[in-house]
């Protein structure tokens, strides 16, 4: 793939080899939902997808879009949620440099967004999975999956699952997840209204005018090479740099020759193009950090550090395990779990995709403190300490819920969670509430759009699962709208 990304200036263009009001680049998530929201807007539109065929990440993906503010399927389940409920749990949970205008356009907007997904076609079942894991483990439709029943968000908002899972039958967890079955619907309904798509394209520059309007994208196809213009707009949905080596180590280091949950598609060419017009851009340091250890053993052990200490709720989002152990613990972890604990772990129904072996087992924990190296006494003053607490039913600590509270027994053992983490980039183009790509002086860059993974969408320095989808698909719509009313 050329390097360059050079705006083209449209008076170099010899001829145009497609075009249409609305050019879209990227058929995932976002993509999908704006070539929906353009085409139903009255605008021609044209999809062009680099690989062979449509869905991007999303597809591949466990399927969660975070919803919320009391949507039918929270309803059905039994759970009371309000926009002002779920905006407070996200303005904490996305972390530092959350933008706290975006989250309340996001919440109140949530209702609404649910209905348009159901209307192309997405279905939930009206069923609520309690269980640990990364997803549901069959077709249920509502999830926990940003720890707001866990310490310290259930101090701040009242719990409400928010992660909505599309139904999905023979799913099988990290094969065949329910990431297609939004997919499908939503690409269904875009080209059944008119949308068109052209596939193994790869965009690499923007075409502007003298005025500085983006007016088309300049691509490879087959090695030759094409021009698409624009009538109206162009939107930007071609994913995070997480697999553009050379930008993770600029902008996000710590999770260089780590990725996860991203596919290599995501190499960053929507940004720097974005860059090349004076785009600006936001928290591109931010990651979401998997951690790669099943949660049925992850709430039944505890967690500790290089210094034997504890440092986060077992039972709360595994993402935030995982950011909490690379970027506050240097990537050491440890596990700390008994025999019977490991066994109920291992009869539950969760699929042994991420379920590990003691790496170390023995009689006491001084011997499995002496075993692990640890300095001595340190583990054996945090077993003490946590047992002291789980006989009463308390975590004076950090607040494990009590279904989870068992103090630790014989033999134990501990799994060695090292260099088991990978991430994904959070950062991206800097965007307006209507999609509208931002130059550096604040002002939107004149026909250019972006939504979905390439933008700096709802999360900062932290993350809930099925933000990426939701924040995706919903300023997706925003982009396809604006983009056809350009």
């Amino acid at each position: 793939m050329s390097s360059d990304v050079t705006p083209l200036p449209a008076a170099d263009v010899a001829r145009w080899d497609e075009e249409a009001d609305v050019v879209i680049a990227g058929f995932g998530i976002a993509g999908a939902a704006a070539a929906v929201e353009a085409v139903r807007a009255g605008a021609d539109v044209l999809v062009l997808e680099r690989t062979g065929s449509w869905g991007g990440a999303a597809s591949m993906a466990g399927g969660f879009i975070y919803l919320g503010g009391g949507t039918p399927i929270q309803k059905a389940c039994g759970f009371e949620d309000s926009v002002a409920n779920m905006a407070a749990y996200l303005n904490v949970a996305m972390g530092p440099g959350a933008d706290e205008k975006r989250i309340a356009d996001y919440c109140e907007g949530s209702l609404e967004h649910f209905d348009w997904l159901v209307g192309c076609g997405v279905h939930f079942k009206p069923e609520f999975f309690g269980e640990p894991g990364w997803e549901p483990m069959g077709d249920q439709g509502l999830m926990y999956s940003g720890g707001e029943n866990s310490y310290p968000f259930n101090t701040i908002a009242e719990p409400a699952p928010r992660g909505h899972v599309p139904q999905m039958s023979d799913k099988k967890q990290g094969e065949s997840s329910a990431g297609y079955m939004l997919m499908k619907p939503l690409v269904e309904t875009a080209t059944a209204a008119g949308a068109r798509a052209i596939y193994d394209v790869r965009v690499q520059r923007l075409i502007v005018e003298s005025d500085g309007r983006v007016v088309g994208v300049f691509a490879r196809r087959y090695g030759e090479e094409i021009a698409v213009r624009a009538r109206r707009g162009v939107v930007l949905a071609m994913g995070s740099f997480a697999y553009n080596e050379a930008m993770v180590a600029q902008y996000a280091p710590r999770i260089a020759g780590r990725p996860a949950a991203a596919i290599e598609q995501h190499d960053g060419q929507a940004i720097r193009m974005a860059q090349a017009l004076g785009a600006d851009l936001a928290h591109m340091d931010a990651t979401e950090v998997a951690i790669f250890i099943d949660p049925q053993q992850l709430v039944r052990g505890i967690l500790v550090n290089g210094r034997g200490q504890r440092y986060v709720p077992e039972d709360t989002y595994p993402g935030r395990v995982g950011q909490l152990t690379l970027y506050h613990q240097d990537n050491t972890a440890f596990l700390i779990i008994d025999e019977k604990a490991q066994e109920e772990a291992m009869a539950s129904l969760s699929p042994q995709l991420m379920m590990r072996p003691p790496t170390w087992v023995c009689g006491t924990v001084a011997e499995l403190e002496s075993e692990m190296g640890l300095p001595t006494g340190s583990l054996q003053a945090t077993v003490s300490a946590y047992n002291a607490g789980a006989a009463t039913g308390e975590d004076p600590l950090l607040h494990k819920k009590p279904q989870w509270l068992r103090p630790i027994g014989s033999p134990v053992g501990a799994i060695d969670l090292r260099e088991s983490t990978g991430g994904f980039t959070l950062g991206g183009l800097l965007t307006s509430l209507d999609a509208e790509v931002l130059h550096v002086s604040g002002e939107p860059i004149p026909g250019l759009f972006a939504a979905g993974r390439c933008t700096a969408g709802l999360a900062a320095w932290g993350y809930a699962s099925g933000i990426s989808l939701g924040d995706g698909s919903f300023y997706g719509r925003r982009a396809g709208r604006r983009a056809a009313g350009a």
